[in-house]
């Protein structure tokens, strides 16, 4: 073996020990994977639940306005504001007995009792008052008597439309401005039991401030009513008889002074076994029609109710409402209005 041979033989062993580590150390080739598994077609998704209907705004509470402690001046408590000067007759600012509607919250809502209202030309020859500055006079005065602000909105349509429409609030609240771009601030203010009710706003073309108080109150009966014998007299002429019967307010809970009328009527029924009544509830124009439907059926199920009670019959009896749809007298005077609002005793 030569010296160059010897030198060889170990590079030789190293390569083929070399090989040898390589081959072992090479993998098999992989198994190809098993197909996945198909997924199961699922059911489709739950449509989501619809979102519940809010439920509507409910009626704003005057108890909610606190008692005022201030001293309060005679009725209607202001004064002209300096430098303007009225523009209506004295004889025309007051009114025994009237409805207007104000705005509490976001709806209009029609309020009773005696009534004053005034007029002023704020861009008139005299002291020029501002929109703004005329609204805030009475806010402070207001607030000086305890008074609170409780409308959220003004007349837009939404609320008119809610109330009986447009055409409807003017017949009833006569000059002020019933136009959404007309501003209203409405105030209530109570002390001892009583209620104030305010609106003052502002109009343009030329700009004025109107202002309204009513003092919340029934009306105090100045015609008699009708007794047994002149009801009997009344449906043998004609089949029928109207009758004027107080209730509150927008509401089908006879006053306590509705009392007579109902014994009169408990009277009739009493003196002729045979007669049979439909009951038969109407009222004026004032407000939505389907509200003054559902307030006429429910004020003469009340009457039938309290003859029910006085122990007549309920077979003999039978009521029923037709709204605003049956009027007897021109709705555009409140004369008219108050025949309008009536309870028919008819004949089966």
């Amino acid at each position: 073996m030569t010296p160059n041979t010897a030198r060889a033989l170990p590079l030789l062993c190293l390569l083929s020990s070399a090989l040898w580590l390589s081959a072992c150390n090479r993998e098999a080739p992989a198994e190809p994977a098993p197909p996945a598994p198909v997924a199961a077609p699922t059911a489709p998704a739950a449509p989501a639940p619809e979102a519940p209907v809010a439920a509507p705004a409910a009626d704003f509470d005057p108890a909610s306005v606190p008692e005022s402690t201030a001293v309060l001046p005679p009725f209607p408590f202001f004064d002209i504001p300096e430098g303007l000067t009225s523009t209506f007759d004295e004889k025309d600012k007051h009114v025994n007995f009237d409805r207007h509607f104000f705005i509490a919250g976001s709806k209009a809502v029609a309020v009773e009792g005696r009534i004053f209202h005034d007029r002023f030309n704020l861009a008139g020859d005299g002291r020029k008052y501002s929109d703004i500055e005329f609204r805030r006079n009475y806010e402070n005065a207001i607030q000086a008597l305890g008074g609170k602000k409780i409308n959220t909105t003004g007349y837009t349509y939404e609320v008119m439309e809610a109330a009986g429409g447009r055409d409807a609030l003017e017949k009833v609240n006569h000059a002020a401005p019933m136009n959404p771009d007309s501003p209203h601030d409405i105030y209530l203010l109570r002390q001892g039991g009583k209620e104030w009710w305010i609106d003052v706003s502002t109009g343009s073309f030329p700009l004025h401030g109107h202002v309204v108080v009513l003092e919340k109150a029934g009306m105090k009966q100045s015609l008699g009513f009708l007794d047994a014998a002149a009801m009997k007299q009344a449906i043998d002429k004609d089949g029928r008889v109207a009758l004027y019967i107080n209730f509150d307010t927008d509401k089908a809970t006879l006053r306590p002074d509705a009392q007579p009328v109902i014994d009169e009527i408990g009277k009739l029924l009493d003196g002729d076994a045979t007669l049979k009544l439909s009951i038969e509830g109407h009222t004026d124009n004032t407000g939505a029609a389907a509200h003054n439907l559902q307030l006429s059926t429910a004020r003469a199920r009340s009457v039938l109710g309290a003859l029910v009670g006085l122990g007549i019959d309920p077979a003999r009896l039978s009521s029923k409402g037709f709204g605003q749809d049956k009027p007897i007298a021109d709705n555009g005077t409140e004369d008219g209005r108050a025949k309008n609002r009536r309870v028919e005793l008819v004949k089966r």
